[in-house]
């Protein structure tokens, strides 16, 4: 009699991994005038911790700068520990790459708008991100780029 297991897929904990803040050159550049321009950065990373066991983290890098002069400079981590057990391989890529940072992602926005804040800015808010469409844009680039790779191959 053989018995089939259930999928589990569970949130351990969410912390705050990583953070920094930089403002290299206050705060002279705080009694300027003009406007910020402002890069936002995001990354996604996960890795198994144990058996079943996985670590997801989300890192955004925050840049504002003044023509060449930084205002303030965020990075940070929000990471989840995750327990998924029983799941086809074939779903490991999108729960690690989609369901995984969505969980996490509003945790970064949130600790990311309130270091700004703290740090006596504006709060800077990170936009909804569609994972979905981040992790399909990752796959196609990898996929062209391992094709690209067997096309210069010698036959």
């Amino acid at each position: 009699m053989s018995e089939t297991q259930d999928p589990v897929f569970q949130i351990q904990r969410v912390y705050l991994k990583e953070a920094s803040l930089e403002q290299p050159n206050s705060p002279a550049i705080l009694l300027e005038q003009e406007q910020p321009t402002v890069d936002i950065q995001l990354g996604v990373n996960a890795s198994p911790v144990a058996d079943g066991i996985y670590e997801v983290s989300v890192t955004a890098t925050v840049q504002t700068k003044i023509k060449d002069k930084t205002v303030f400079l965020v990075e940070a981590t929000q990471a989840g520990i995750f327990e998924v057990r029983n799941l086809p391989q074939e779903q490991m890529g999108p729960i690690m790459g989609i369901a995984c940072p969505q969980i996490v992602y509003p945790y970064l926005r949130g600790n990311v708008a309130d270091l700004v804040q703290r740090a006596g800015f504006p709060p800077v808010h990170l936009s909804e991100i569609n994972f979905q469409a981040m992790y399909e844009q990752q796959n196609a680039a990898q996929s062209a780029q391992a094709e690209s790779g067997q096309e210069t191959l010698p036959q």
